[in-house]
């Protein structure tokens, strides 16, 4: 009991003690009942997450990172019905995965397989030590007026590529920063440089598929009007890895709130997805 006091008074702090004692004089009045006190905590400096299961047998096979947005004790948007935007992504990114491995033409992990949460920054580390190929961050969208509806898809903006490589570049350990190229022995000048190419490069292949995937979900899903955008967001920061964020549909929406919580609905997207990333490979081993 005196845990759960100490709890209360650090958490509401002398501006609140009216409030905090409140709630501990209601919390001392169940003395007899016992309490959990749970906190999300991201994994200990210098210690990485466990990795997630690849599916998918074949090693030379393209890997797709899949991220279900949000999980645990981030709802994410909050749509009609109580619908909640962590429960729709995984459903949606769970039907995206299959699509793609009934493919046979990549392998597939994904950032979360249940309700639990996932700090930002975990999410695309993790797909860059598994050497991934393409990250896709699954999301819903959510607005007051209840006419916004149609999917988007977001690609990092060029602002915040060289705001991002001006960062990588000051850390202290740089071997990592880009697949297969050791920073460290460059000056501070040059590593900036190369991380800025080869994340403009990423930036390119980004809007890339972000463009494939607009044209081969046209017709099969509700689309905004300007289906490609560009944002500052922390999941699609990796530098040397492609990445989008899709915003599925406004789950405030009534009409893409009924196709995102219909197993149709999320077949229509999966394969919409599944499409363009046959074509986004395809194109990149003609390349090479």
């Amino acid at each position: 009991m005196e845990l759960l006091l100490a709890l209360f008074a650090l958490w509401f702090g002398p501006h609140q003690q009216p409030a905090a004692a409140g709630l501990a004089e209601r919390a001392a009045a169940r003395e007899g009942q016992r309490y959990r006190v749970l906190i999300d905590l991201p994994p200990p400096a210098g210690k990485a997450a466990p990795l997630p299961k690849i599916y998918g047998d074949d090693d030379t096979r393209p890997l797709v990172m899949i991220d279900p947005g949000h999980g645990g004790r981030d709802p994410g948007a909050i749509g009609i019905d109580r619908l909640r935007e962590k429960d729709l992504t995984l459903k949606t990114a769970r039907a995206i995965g299959n699509a793609l491995l009934e493919t046979g033409r990549v392998r597939v992990a994904y950032t979360r397989e249940d309700d639990r949460f996932v700090i930002l920054q975990e999410r695309y580390a993790v797909a860059r030590r598994l050497g991934a190929a393409l990250f896709l961050s699954i999301h819903c969208d959510s607005a007051p007026d209840r006419e916004a509806g149609g999917a988007s898809v977001y690609t990092l903006s060029e602002t915040a590529s060289d705001a991002q490589a001006a960062r990588l570049a000051a850390r202290e350990n740089r071997a990592d920063i880009l697949a297969g190229m050791d920073l460290n022995r460059q000056t501070p000048a040059i590593s900036s440089i190369l991380i800025d190419l080869a994340q403009r490069q990423t930036m390119e292949q980004s809007a890339a598929f972000a463009r494939l995937l607009g044209r081969e979900a046209r017709g099969h899903i509700p689309e905004k009007a300007m289906f490609h955008r560009m944002a500052s967001l922390i999941v699609l920061k990796a530098p040397d890895m492609p990445s989008i964020l899709f915003e599925t549909g406004y789950i405030s929406n009534p009409r893409d709130a009924a196709f995102l919580n219909s197993p149709a609905g999320r077949v229509q997207i999966a394969q919409s997805v599944a499409r363009a990333v046959r074509i986004y490979f395809a194109r990149r081993a003609q390349i090479r």
